[in-house]
């Protein structure tokens, strides 16, 4: 039985470039979730996707000699080639260039023309084409040769006034969306982010212009056909579409997934979803997300990586080094989602041999060893007066990491429930060293103990590799194999499977390669193609 639906998104992101780390970090994060709900029971709808329209994507198809359309295809497989890559499990992959999506926008914007929320007038101020924002003169800063330039990219801001456009009353919504985040402590996270965006509520709205009769690389207005859609009065509705909205035949799909439980955003666009996006769910009469997490920003030495400070490198890069499994490890386990992440190659390695090679690769590889010297590679039968005798270390923690490991997931703490699972690896691998097995193996009056010790400890493994899955789903899916066991995605209730003394006794046991080779960090050629 399914425990009902549970509903996320990452950003639907821009076309102008291929992912990056950043784009990955959010990705691997709702991945993560993705698979763990999955595990428990729920029914889960991952929407991730694409934006394509507007002006930045139309002037840089233009500087690739391609029209906005071939462009936009052109940078399709780039992220379903990175998302494959990373093994990330989506449910829906939106193109706001589809023609579903079309739908929903235009059904969505008519609904709030027909409501009164829509009117036609003009705006004179400054626009970043980068951010796809308009700004007061009052928000922008000057460089050194006394340009106005946005406060957010730093680049020069364009001129705009004159131009008629439809605009959505916004304003109409300031002491609805205060009322509402007061109501709603958690709908936006983390607590550095609430503030933020309650501070600018306060100091006053301004409607906002939702459409572009300048050039023609959008959604066209259902109630204006000479006026597209402004990006993000188009791109925000992808969560909508990813869930059915609009869509013949699926109109149940989207009463039952919405509201969705997340949205994972960085923390750069938590206005757009924390502002605007409500006050667009209100006028429309829909229920409002009920939290949007605005997570910090990888910096590498302090700063944002990016590749204009040289400083960035690709998904592609770092899983040639660590593989895909290590990779998603060390990003959720040691960057705290919703701070500012410093990331370095020295890190990586370091997490990489602490946690992965020594204590759960070694873990894996010492205890398969011994299952094959003493027990011909089976899953020993352990004599019940040696099962009542032998001390369980382990049982305590494993009884109490379902509550601990689903209170973590469940507020979206990676780092903590990582920690979690690696609290009780390193007792298994503790509890190893006490029990040596090996002067255990010397007697044949302690061989019920040797058996209790050996099976012990790979029901442990059992029950690590489940809980490790979220993170590593091919590690965890090559240590069920070794056990003897079926498949490890097939679960949906990881609280029942997790409970103790369910490895089967004579299960065959593979000790196979390590799973996590040490790193030297003298080794590894950062150039290396």
């Amino acid at each position: 039985m399914s425990k009902g639906t549970y509903s996320f998104t990452t950003p639907i992101y821009y076309v102008n470039a291929a992912p990056h780390l950043g784009t990955a970090y959010t990705t691997v994060a709702a991945d993560t979730v993705a698979r763990y709900q999955r595990m428990n029971g729920y029914d889960v709808a991952f929407v991730t996707g694409m934006d394509e329209h507007g002006q930045k994507v139309a002037d840089t198809a233009a500087s690739k000699g391609m029209t906005p359309q071939e462009w936009c295809d052109s940078m399709e497989p780039a992220f379903r080639d990175v998302w494959d890559l990373l093994d990330i499990t989506y449910t829906d992959f939106v193109r706001t260039t589809e023609p579903r999506h079309a739908r929903t926008v235009q059904k969505f914007w008519q609904d709030l023309y027909d409501k009164g929320y829509c009117y036609k007038g003009s705006y004179e101020g400054w626009y970043c084409v980068h951010e796809e924002t308009y700004y007061a003169e009052s928000d922008l800063e000057k460089n050194e040769e006394g340009e106005f330039i946005c406060p957010d990219c730093k680049r020069p801001v364009q001129k705009a006034g004159g131009e008629e456009n439809w605009f959505f009353k916004l304003s109409e919504f300031q002491e609805p969306l205060l009322k509402f985040y007061d109501e709603h402590r958690d709908f936006i996270r983390p607590e550095t982010r609430r503030n933020e965006i309650v501070s600018f509520v306060k100091s006053g709205l301004k409607d906002l212009s939702i459409s572009r009769s300048t050039f023609d690389w959008g959604v066209p207005m259902p109630f204006d056909e000479g006026h597209v859609a402004y990006v993000w009065a188009d791109a925000l509705l992808a969560y909508l579409t990813g869930i059915g909205y609009g869509d013949e035949g699926r109109e149940g799909e989207f009463e039952a997934r919405w509201p969705m439980q997340y949205h994972f955003v960085g923390k750069d666009i938590t206005r757009f979803h924390c502002v605007i996006w409500p006050a667009m769910l209100m006028a429309a009469g829909l229920p409002v997300t009920h939290t949007v997490f605005g997570h910090g920003f990888l910096l590498t030495k302090g700063e944002k990586m990016s590749k204009s400070k040289g400083n960035g490198m690709k998904p592609a890069d770092l899983v040639k080094i660590f593989g895909v499994d290590a990779y998603r490890y060390y990003f959720m386990s040691d960057v705290q989602f919703g701070h500012d992440g410093n990331i370095s190659m020295e890190r990586m390695v370091q997490v990489y041999n602490a946690d992965l090679a020594n204590t759960w690769g070694n873990l894996c590889s010492r205890v398969f060893n011994m299952t094959k010297k003493y027990f011909d590679g089976k899953v020993p039968e352990v004599p019940a007066d040696a099962a009542a005798r032998v001390a369980n270390p382990m049982l305590p923690i494993a009884e109490g990491l379902y509550a601990k490991y689903d209170a973590c997931l469940g507020q979206v703490d990676f780092t903590g429930a990582a920690a979690a699972v690696q609290e009780l690896a390193g007792r298994v691998n503790l509890y190893v060293e006490e029990s040596a097995p090996w002067n255990l193996a010397k007697k044949e009056e302690t061989a019920g103990d040797l058996a209790a010790v050996i099976y012990n400890s790979l029901e442990a493994i059992r029950i690590i590799a489940l809980y490790m899955a979220p993170f590593m789903p091919n590690t965890s899916a090559e240590v069920f194999s070794r056990l003897g066991l079926g498949e490890i995605a097939a679960c949906t209730d990881i609280e029942a499977a997790t409970k103790w003394g369910q490895l089967p006794a004579g299960n065959a046991v593979t000790v196979g390669d390590p799973l996590f080779p040490r790193l030297n960090m003298d080794e590894i050629d950062l150039d290396a193609e």
